[in-house]
């Protein structure tokens, strides 16, 4: 067993990690994030990708949007989270995302969808206000607590 593993089977069996699923806890990282339209810009050169959002989780699975996978969060502090996530059948990731303030962070991720590995590395700014249309019913863009 590597290093690695073990290291995290320790922490998981002390309770330093904890699986979840769907219904997942509130990280404290991405709870100061701010609502509303993001624009994220890929470090490879990718096309720019822009995200109508009021579930901060939607940035952990950017290669699995919608699905319900099992999450183990390796990190949560104020300003950054790790997460290891599995959707059964359809792949698995890992996302780190640092958070610079309400409106800013850097995310890096991996693993793999459809078949295929992915890594993505980018920068992730709120824009804007996400167009009414796009709020879910009775859901207003509003700013967190730094």
């Amino acid at each position: 067993m590597g290093g690695r593993h073990a290291l995290l089977c320790l922490a998981f069996g002390l309770g330093l990690v904890a699986p979840s699923a769907a219904g997942t806890p509130d990280l404290a990282a991405l709870h100061r994030l701010q609502d509303g339209l993001w624009e994220l810009r890929f470090r490879d050169g990718s096309p720019t990708r822009r995200l109508c959002w009021h579930d901060p989780w939607r940035l952990i699975q950017l290669q699995h949007p919608d699905l319900a996978c099992e999450r183990l969060v390796i990190e949560d502090t104020p300003g950054s989270a790790s997460v290891q996530y599995t959707c059964r059948g359809k792949g698995f990731g890992r996302t780190q995302i640092r958070r610079e303030n309400a409106q800013l962070i850097q995310l890096e991720t991996q693993g793999l969808a459809g078949g295929l590995p992915f890594v993505m590395s980018a920068e992730g700014r709120r824009v804007a206000d996400c167009p009414a249309a796009a709020r879910p019913q009775g859901v207003a863009s509003a700013a967190r607590a730094d």
